[in-house]
């Protein structure tokens, strides 16, 4: 945080939604740090008790105030202790108050602030981002997965006034998430990666995802610059809802040439990074990754344009993009068992991110296997997103397909259907990783793949290990 808050001035901030005043002595309680874990408070936090389907704040208050909380915001007025109800402000919704601090933390924050929304790609292209950025001046990312509405105001509430620029990842799980985000960070340029059947649930169907991501650049200034995807097909919407504000387009392979960013064809070097020259209005560069699978040059061609337009220079983008390191569980490459190859691809999944893993398993060489967990979140699209991927799994000749669960039954039968060699469905999660060991040699290399809630990383533990 940059330098001092007071309950008083959060207070004003909120106005009708503090439901009980007060006292001339509380407003003046002052602050430099907040917490939202009681466990975790020290002496002069404050306090925000926040509440959810599987926990409730309020009841771990006193034991904030115990471990030296100065102050603490919450849904109710509490124990009968005089001296820390003084210090409570009791409000209607407590994570309204924290994303309101975070906004004025934010407020007193000079950084160029970036935000980026989009089905997939997200993470990558805020580490790319990030890694070209640091290479200029002291930046701020968002730290693993703290992306939905809880997460944005505890990264702004980082913001330190030493930092030049910022990089803030939104997701959401339905409509007005992105919105209520980006009203507390005021970002100054914004980026949708793309839209796609991704947590389709939560919005009812693909147009609800496009008009959700599109929330983002109502958070925009006047002066603000919206980076999108022109090879996107609801592009054209979003260049709408920008209206009079900057637009600039990104397009991979140069399917729109007036893009303003654009990049030429990839090349795999020998070492296994991919290289391409970038194609921007402040000139060419050329440029390289270690990440794998086409895709990512997609994704690096975004960050490089959300790059430059904060600042960067064509040589923070060849240095940084260069420095960008593979994440966890998307694609990342490891040895496992036997001198087997591992492409952990398990922190998420829907078809469009499929396809792209599938791509890269089978530019791999050696025998090839892709170990599919189910697609969660997608509604009535549930079933034919599945076959699907069976389809362009068995089209683009994958040998081998395990699937794990009852809905990549669609996925198996589609694959079988269209051609593919060997699918095999399992229930038993022992039994598929019992027969992923057996399978692991030096030649062999594994895609996993599925949704957060499949829990994949399961195989690749069994894969990883000796014992």
């Amino acid at each position: 945080m940059i330098g001092e808050f007071t309950l008083g001035e959060l207070a004003d901030e909120l106005g009708p939604a503090v439901r009980v005043p007060l006292s001339e002595a509380a407003k003046k309680v002052a602050f430099t740090s907040v917490t939202t874990d009681s466990r975790k408070t020290h002496s002069g936090d404050l306090y925000i008790s926040l509440k959810g389907e599987r926990f409730n704040g309020d009841e771990f208050v006193d034991e904030a105030f115990t471990r030296g909380a100065a102050a603490a915001v919450t849904h109710v007025l509490g124990s009968e202790n005089t001296e820390t109800q003084q210090r409570r402000l009791v409000v209607d919704d407590t994570l309204t108050a924290l994303a309101t601090l975070a906004r004025l933390n934010r407020q007193r924050c000079p950084a160029t602030v970036i935000a980026l929304t989009g089905s997939q790609g997200k993470t990558s292209v805020k580490e790319m981002i990030g890694s070209i950025l640091k290479a200029k001046a002291q930046t701020l990312i968002t730290a693993e997965n703290l992306n939905n509405t809880i997460g944005v105001p505890l990264t702004l509430l980082r913001l330190e006034d030493t930092h030049q620029f910022a990089v803030i990842e939104m997701g959401a799980n339905g409509a007005g998430e992105i919105a209520f985000s980006v009203a507390a960070a005021r970002p100054d340029i914004v980026l949708i990666t793309k839209a796609s059947a991704a947590h389709i649930e939560g919005f009812g169907s693909l147009q609800g995802i496009v008009e959700a991501k599109g929330e983002i650049i109502d958070g925009l200034s006047a002066s603000g610059v919206a980076v999108l995807n022109a090879n996107d097909p609801n592009c054209s919407q979003w260049i709408k809802r920008a209206g009079a504000r900057q637009v600039r387009l990104f397009s991979y392979g140069n399917k729109v040439p007036e893009a303003d960013y654009r990049c030429s064809p990839t090349r795999l070097l020998a070492g296994g990074s991919v290289a391409f020259t970038l194609y921007t209005p402040q000139g060419e560069v050329d440029a390289e990754i270690q990440l794998l699978g086409s895709h990512n040059a997609e994704n690096a061609l975004s960050a490089a344009a959300c790059a430059l337009e904060a600042g960067a220079s064509l040589d923070d983008v060849r240095i940084g993009l260069r420095q960008a390191a593979p994440v966890p569980g998307r694609l990342f490459p490891s040895i496992g068992r036997q001198g087997c190859r591992l492409l952990d691809d398990t922190y998420n999944a829907n078809p469009d991110s499929f396809n792209a893993a599938i791509d890269v398993l089978m530019a791999a060489e050696g025998e090839k296997v892709m170990v599919a967990g189910e697609m969660r979140e997608l509604g009535d699209e549930t079933e034919s997103s599945h076959r699907a991927v069976g389809e362009y799994a068995a089209k683009h000749g994958v040998p081998l397909l395990l699937g794990l669960g009852k809905d990549c039954a669609a996925m198996i039968d589609a694959y079988s259907k269209a051609g593919g060699e060997k699918g095999v469905l399992y229930s038993d999660r022992t039994a598929l990783e019992a027969d992923c060991v057996a399978l692991a040699s030096a030649d062999t290399v594994f895609l996993v793949k599925g949704s957060r809630g499949a829990t994949m990383e399961t195989v690749v533990a069994a894969l990883s290990s000796e014992t």
